[in-house]
């Protein structure tokens, strides 16, 4: 047996992640300005207050069906994203990928209210962990485990990728300014007439060197996941804390139930 305080401190960190993907909502404005990652924080937001739900039965919102809705849908679109991202980066895209964490949590979420065999699961919504005296436990129990060793080491990565060398950069999405093919054509010109050295061999080099990466906030590319550069409450690491913190809450949550 889980002590029930337990289960409410869990609910809080969900409440907290809930207000602040709702705050990173609001203050991104996508139906203004078309945010490409907007999608991820109601992931975040509807995860979280789902599972605070699950954890608190006072803080149950909706049904267990409209919730398997819901997560299905939300599996079914990072899965899309998932297959997209693996178009451009092959078997990294699951192994090292951003979109992939995402289908985890999601996948995990619909398991969760597909599985539960506690006979309140199944009525007009989920009575929640803390709201029973004997915890229900989840069909295939071995699928409940692969779902928390995913969790595990997705949150193990985001905490590498957070607080490792180079993390800053790794969530800033830092795009490629690349030249268009005139400028460096010309500094090509401009080096032929002069060998590569002198000016030409200078207006040849600056013309390399300007294709290589610089550090710049754009807009993401399709099928990336990654949190998007800002400051504040969109800075990209609250993004990824609040994945952090779910990971772990849903982790927690299967394991208890196995």
């Amino acid at each position: 047996m889980i002590p029930a305080w337990i289960l409410d401190i869990f609910a809080a960190i969900m409440l907290v992640v809930a207000a602040v993907s709702a705050a990173r909502l609001v203050a991104a404005r996508p139906w203004r300005q078309g945010a490409a990652l907007a999608d991820i924080d109601v992931a975040h937001l509807l995860m979280a207050i789902a599972m605070a739900g699950m954890l608190t039965a006072s803080l149950q919102t909706l049904p267990n069906g409209t919730w398997e809705v819901i997560f299905g849908v939300m599996t079914a679109w990072f899965a899309y994203r998932v297959v997209r991202d693996a178009q451009v980066s092959g078997v990294r895209a699951l192994a090292g990928g951003h979109c992939a964490p995402h289908l985890s949590h999601a996948g995990a979420m619909l398991y969760m209210f597909a599985a539960l065999t506690a006979p309140a699961a199944h009525g007009s919504g989920m009575s929640g962990m803390g709201g029973i005296s004997g915890m229900g436990t989840l069909a295939l129990p071995s699928l409940a485990f692969i779902f928390a060793l995913l969790l595990i080491g997705y949150t193990v990565w985001d905490l590498d990728q957070l607080s490792g060398p180079g993390a800053s950069g790794h969530y800033s999405l830092a795009a490629a300014r690349v030249v268009p093919a005139a400028a460096v054509l010309a500094g090509v010109t401009s080096g032929a007439g002069t060998g590569l050295g002198g000016a030409g061999g200078a207006g040849l080099a600056s013309a390399a060197v300007a294709t290589e990466p610089v550090t710049a906030t754009q807009v993401p590319p399709a099928g990336a996941c990654a949190p998007a550069g800002g400051t504040g409450v969109l800075a990209p690491w609250v993004a990824t804390s609040c994945r952090i913190a779910m990971g772990v809450t849903m982790a927690f949550m299967l394991l208890i139930l196995i």
